[in-house]
């Protein structure tokens, strides 16, 4: 199977990356967390991205805030699928995290979750690589199924207080 990169453009980022990896290592998948900043460390998160396939990578999640252009970089680097995590801060929330991974040029796509969406980010990694893994996709099947009978078990509950 392949890995899933997970990378923060700065440590602050972990609490909200913390959740893909908890998501990525409830489905089995293999991954690997490393911190390179698109401004501070523009030459090594390069070199990873420009690595990262042969490295046995098949997705990259990129988390970052405020200017948030990891994503971005990650993605011009390499032909792999990136996920941009856009992460809250305290100036304008999140937005311009969001606006910025989501304003990508024509020729480098980037897909992006909700800010702080890191849960999304990895169950869309896991949907990629479940393309060509019938297991994975099965796993995927299963927790979307998990997920509807909590809905319907809240609405029984709902209905049965309010609907007499």
């Amino acid at each position: 199977m392949k890995k899933v990169a997970v990378i923060m453009g700065s440590a602050s980022d972990l609490g909200v990356v913390r959740k893909a990896a908890e998501t990525l290592e409830a489905f089995g998948v293999p991954f690997e967390m490393h911190v390179y900043s698109a401004h501070r460390t523009p030459a090594e998160a390069r070199e990873f991205a420009v690595n990262a396939r042969k490295n046995g990578f098949g997705v990259m999640i990129a988390a970052a805030g405020m200017a948030a252009h990891l994503a971005g970089a990650l993605a011009a680097a390499s032909t792999l699928p990136v996920i941009g995590i856009p992460v809250k801060s305290k100036n304008l929330d999140g937005v311009d995290a969001l606006l910025s991974t989501v304003q990508m040029p024509s020729g480098i796509p980037v897909a992006a979750v909700a800010v702080d969406g890191a849960v999304n980010a990895a169950l869309l990694s896991i949907q990629i690589l479940a393309v060509e893994d019938a297991a994975l996709a099965e796993k995927l099947e299963e927790k979307r199924k998990k997920d509807a009978e909590k809905v319907l078990a809240a609405d029984a509950e709902v209905a049965a207080e309010f609907n007499k």
